[in-house]
């Protein structure tokens, strides 16, 4: 097998560590105005279930663009519906300006997928896997590059059965790569891998969007969410409830900071105490008041001035502090007080 590569598009480690992207030539037919990706009242239902239920999104050239959701609010069939995988009861989706019923074969020739986990041949080495994938493509990176790039090069020469689950990401993600893709696919890349990888990748992500390269990105980390988004759209019940850069939707939480505590009874110390909300959402700077499983959540601004109020007015109910926390307001709060879950544990 030939590689027929072009130098363009992925690129090496540094001499510095941080993971070099030079800039892709552009390709003729991505330069037409428009969005990369566009769905329009697209529905998908499976026999009772209304999977995908009158979604709406679009997806700007070059954006890095983040689903998030809970278990069954649909973001997994939302991208496979993207990905040509799942075709749609109702509606409208547009993928770099085309369709998949009349536009599969170039489709994918110009996106790249990575599957939350993809079955590789065990037998093949890595170097023989990637060797495979770029032979799908009519033009794409060299393979050497995508081995430096997914940081496989000691292991160009080991059988995929015999990789760790964090060198089998890195490998889907260099699989996904090899074709140079316009858009990317990224479902939940960075699971398995421990934190250097995942920085790294972070990093190729941070490259990729350099290059002009567009982004669909799935996770359930937050910290990624918020890191690497342009914008994000969170799903519930097969609608997005809410889509914004992450600033917009950490704003509307109301606080800059996120006060927790748990409380337990007065005089006898046991079980959890009763609190009187209206005294604790009467203090000035307060923004709101939720309780999950006991857990109290106050929504902030000025938490010096705050944090002592709050202090005092659980005194007075005759309550004794069990936990207490304070951390900055994060996509995460904006998640939980949406869905009433934390995205974490789905």
């Amino acid at each position: 097998m030939t590689d027929g590569t072009k130098n363009a598009g992925m690129g090496a480690m540094t001499e510095g560590g941080s993971v070099a992207v030079p800039a892709t030539t552009a390709r003729t037919e991505t330069q037409a105005d428009g969005p990369t990706l566009l769905l329009r009242g697209v529905r998908k239902a499976f026999a009772d279930v209304q999977a995908v239920d009158g979604l709406d999104l679009e997806v700007a050239r070059g954006e890095c663009f983040g689903l998030l959701g809970p278990n069954g609010a649909g973001k997994t069939t939302t991208i496979e519906i993207c990905e040509g995988l799942t075709a749609p009861d109702e509606g409208t989706v547009e993928v770099l300006g085309l369709n998949w019923r009349t536009g599969a074969g170039e489709l994918r020739q110009r996106i790249g997928i990575q599957l939350q986990e993809t079955q590789f041949p065990d037998k093949l080495t890595v170097e023989e896997t990637l060797r495979l994938f770029r032979s799908f493509f009519r033009r794409g990176i060299a393979v050497e590059e995508s081995i430096e790039t997914a940081q496989l090069e000691e292991k160009r020469s080991s059988r995929v059965g015999g990789l760790s689950g964090g060198q089998k990401q890195r490998l889907a993600m260099a699989c996904a790569l090899v074709g140079d893709p316009e858009l990317l696919f990224l479902d939940e890349p960075t699971t398995g891998l421990d934190p250097q990888a995942r920085r790294h990748l972070w990093d190729l992500v941070d490259g990729l969007k350099q290059a002009g390269r567009t982004i669909i990105l799935t996770t359930h980390y937050m910290e990624e969410a918020e890191r690497l988004c342009d914008r994000v759209a969170i799903m519930d019940h097969g609608r997005v409830i809410a889509q914004g850069t992450p600033q917009q939707l950490i704003a509307t939480v109301g606080g800059e900071d996120i006060v927790e505590f748990a409380v337990s009874g007065g005089e006898t110390g046991s079980g959890h105490g009763v609190v009187d909300a209206a005294p604790l959402t009467a203090i000035a700077g307060v923004q709101s008041h939720r309780v999950d499983e006991g857990l109290h959540q106050l929504s902030v601004s000025e938490l010096h001035l705050a944090v002592p109020r709050i202090f005092a007015a659980l005194k007075e109910q005759g309550l004794h502090l069990s936990e207490f926390r304070t951390h900055s307001a994060t996509l995460e709060d904006v998640f939980v007080r949406l869905t009433g879950r934390y995205l974490r544990d789905e």
